[in-house]
């Protein structure tokens, strides 16, 4: 069967604006699977796959959802064209029966989902998938994928933003990371808060606000700091940053600040004791003259040292290798898991709930349903998982689940503008328990409730 390639659309002015198919980032044993559920005729079985996490990483007191945007516009270009087909007929990966399926593949389930930039806990369905067994697993990889890497780094990014409070948080390290990873961990690190990111393409493709003035090498590059600065300020206006550690940071605050007549933007501060160098350089600003300028600090910052740095003269942040390494958490631990199918293939067959019993890896059965129950004063006490049907609730709750897509039709899409207030709203709603840095269990305890339900969390550790 012959298969049109990918409609122009799907590629920028130039290069791809993503690959110009999702449909191999997945696993060999997906597609394996698929094979052997076409000719044992269960690949149209009605099922509900789930995506969740069963424990946040260490430590951790709630986790942020992001990716979704990225998972719809993945499952959007979810396509096996000319050229995946011919790979994995070549590589004996399918026979001709599952490639032919493969080609006239178009996702016609329904997807249901916590929206972007909301908080979850563990056993939260993040991601609820109905459709045939053979649909659904066929996106088990590119979901996880997607999803783990972006929540790990907006879990992170959350509690940078908490700890920085007011001032502002710039996303920069594309040189800490895979280059593409880059790309998708500014995006998350948006979702959660960062104002800005040093990464172009995240401006291009995604719309996140890029920054950037200049590194140790343009300083370097001149015969001395005076020439190197004056160039910048020639080039950027008064209101540009200065790196300030190249030689000696109290010589380069009084040559920035006699440039611009006390105007500067803002200094950079890379390297040694940034509190301590913050209060001298924010009283040198200020016997200056130039009180508004600004002092940023970068050099290996997490949520530990921005915490540390709350009663500096700091103005901002500039976070790198943390940040898009997860801060100790590369990947959120969330799995795919199959938690109904129908009994038959009948028409309107009844839906049995399924779940694995393995040591250490259990799954609950059942579709999902979640809400947030708030107090009176709106802060979160627990997550209601209903098994089946929506938990018993109150007006004052929310209920989690969106739907993503609808029969085929993807409805979820959204700006980012929209999934950072929703995180801003989801992050004031936790008690305040939920921003302590020290190590903790989940602020708030997930409940199941419905027919068959086990008693508690199957998935809290030990003793709670």
């Amino acid at each position: 069967m012959t298969v049109p390639d990918p409609a122009p659309a799907a590629v920028a002015a130039w290069g791809p604006r993503e690959v110009p198919t999702t449909a191999l980032l997945t696993d060999h044993y997906e597609l394996t699977m698929l094979q052997a559920a076409l000719q044992a005729g269960t690949a149209d079985r009605p099922c509900v796959f789930e995506l969740f996490a069963r424990r946040l990483p260490p430590g951790r007191r709630y986790g942020v959802v992001a990716g979704v945007g990225r998972a719809l516009r993945a499952l959007e270009h979810f396509r096996f064209d000319t050229e995946s087909l011919e790979f994995l007929r070549g590589a004996s990966v399918v026979d001709d029966r599952t490639a032919d399926w493969l080609a006239d593949f178009r996702f016609d389930g329904s997807i249901w989902g916590y929206p972007e930039g909301e908080i979850y806990f563990p056993g939260s369905p993040i991601v609820v998938v109905e459709s045939s067994f053979a649909a659904g697993v066929v996106l088990e990889t590119v979901l996880l994928s997607i999803y783990n890497h972006d929540a790990a780094i907006a879990s992170a990014a959350s509690r940078m933003t908490a700890m920085a409070g007011d001032r502002p948080c710039i996303e920069m390290g594309s040189r800490r990371t895979q280059e593409l990873a880059a790309v998708a961990a500014a995006r998350a690190a948006y979702v959660a808060g960062f104002e800005a990111t040093s990464n172009l393409e995240a401006g291009r493709r995604y719309g996140v606000p890029t920054r950037g003035t200049s590194a140790h090498s343009f300083t370097l590059l001149h015969a001395d700091e005076r020439a190197a600065f004056a160039a910048q300020i020639a080039a950027l206006g008064e209101d540009t940053t200065l790196l300030v550690d190249t030689y000696d940071v109290e010589a380069a605050v009084r040559t920035g600040v006699e440039l611009t007549g006390g105007r500067l933007g803002a200094v950079r501060l890379d390297s040694g004791d940034l509190a301590l160098m913050a209060t001298q350089v924010r009283a040198l600003l200020d016997s200056l003259g130039a009180t508004g300028t600004r002092i940023i600090v970068t050099s290996d910052l997490d949520e530990f040292t921005i915490a540390a740095l709350s009663g500096a003269p700091v103005d901002g942040y500039g976070v790198g290798t943390a940040l898009v390494t997860g801060s100790g958490a590369p990947t959120s631990g969330f799995v795919y898991k199959l938690v109904a199918r129908a009994e038959s293939d009948e028409p309107g067959a009844p839906m049995t709930p399924v779940a694995k019993k393995s040591a250490d890896k259990i799954s609950v059965g059942g579709r999902k349903y979640a809400v947030r129950r708030l107090s009176r004063a709106g802060v979160a006490e627990a997550e209601l998982v209903g098994i089946g049907a929506v938990s018993r609730h109150d007006s004052d709750d929310r209920e989690l689940l969106v739907p993503l897509v609808t029969d085929g039709e993807i409805v979820g899409r959204e700006s980012l503008e929209t999934a950072r207030d929703r995180h801003r709203r989801a992050r004031a709603e936790l008690p305040l328990e939920a921003l302590k840095m020290s190590r903790g269990e989940p602020v708030v305890e997930t409940v199941y409730a419905g027919a068959g339900a086990v008693q508690g969390n199957p998935y809290a550790p030990a003793g709670r």
